[in-house]
């Protein structure tokens, strides 16, 4: 039986330091407060941004909530960030993506100060993780370097493959995995010989978009396989880009979905949140 990686049981670790942290820097004046601006009304925007308002409450970050209706002006949205980025009393704004077609998402994005680009999207954020500078981490992948840490399974040295090129996990994911000191390959949708590719990872991180499309004859013996995916199969049932059954006899480690690598992008948000306390100073 492989390692199960307890994303739900890590992320709450870090989010229980974070709540210590923040009771001690709000000891000393020092609070945070995000700027969650949701525009529309999709579901699951919706339950992402009040899982994010309760995770703010449990750590002690003051969140304020922006609600926009769906035909809100590309310029309007321009406006409030560019208040948002103005006012001394919030230190870390989030637009929850996806926008409406007729808003241009990468211009909402280019808005936001990098001081206070806690999804860590800003390509000036980006420049940062890329040349090893500090700044804001992406953070579904600086999750996934956690799960790894904080299940014992170093990074260093080892042959980690990445399947997916997207500019929120996959290439992000390859920065950080660098960072740690991997021998990183990122594979897509145009790479020949994927199998013969991914059988060669020590960590095998998926980001394909495709449910189930990880399948044991793309996994080499003893791999650590972490799966970004989430997708409802057949049945209704939740599942990922890894086929979880079929690999798990082959893997040293593996995370479930749900309830593994899920929960930690909330858990590291809330970290750039605290981050923006940290280093106010700093900017100043």
């Amino acid at each position: 039986m492989p390692q199960i990686i307890d994303g739900k049981k890590i992320s709450q670790q870090i989010k229980d330091e974070l709540k210590a942290e923040v009771q001690e820097l709000a000891a000393e004046g020092r609070r945070a407060c995000l700027a969650v601006v949701q525009v529309g009304t999709d579901p699951a925007s919706t339950v992402y941004v009040n899982n994010k308002k309760k995770a703010c409450a449990y750590i002690g970050i003051e969140s304020r909530s922006f609600e926009l209706p769906e035909e809100t002006a590309e310029e309007e949205l321009v406006s409030l960030v560019e208040r948002l980025n103005q006012d001394p009393e919030v230190n870390g704004i989030l637009v929850q993506l996806p926008l409406p077609a007729h808003i241009d998402e990468d211009r909402i994005i280019r808005t936001i100060s990098p001081d206070k680009d806690v999804d860590g999207f800003h390509p000036v954020s980006v420049g940062r993780l890329w040349i090893g500078e500090k700044g804001f981490l992406s953070c579904t992948p600086a999750g996934i370097i956690q799960l790894l840490k904080r299940s014992g399974i170093s990074v260093e040295g080892k042959r980690c493959v990445v399947v997916g090129r997207s500019n929120i996990v996959g290439k992000p994911m390859a920065a950080l995995l660098l960072r740690e000191n991997g021998t990183v390959t990122i594979a897509h949708s145009r790479t020949k010989n994927l199998k013969e590719i991914t059988r060669q990872a020590e960590i095998l991180i998926v980001a394909v978009g495709k449910e189930k499309f990880i399948t044991r004859e793309y996994v080499g013996e003893g791999a650590a396989v972490i799966d970004v995916g989430m997708h409802r199969d057949a049945q209704n049932h939740l599942c990922g880009d890894v086929d979880y059954a079929d690999v798990e006899s082959v893997a040293s480690a593996i995370t479930p979905v749900p309830g593994g690598v899920g929960p930690m992008t909330i858990a590291m948000l809330m970290n750039n949140c605290v981050e923006t306390i940290r280093t106010r100073e700093d900017r100043s």
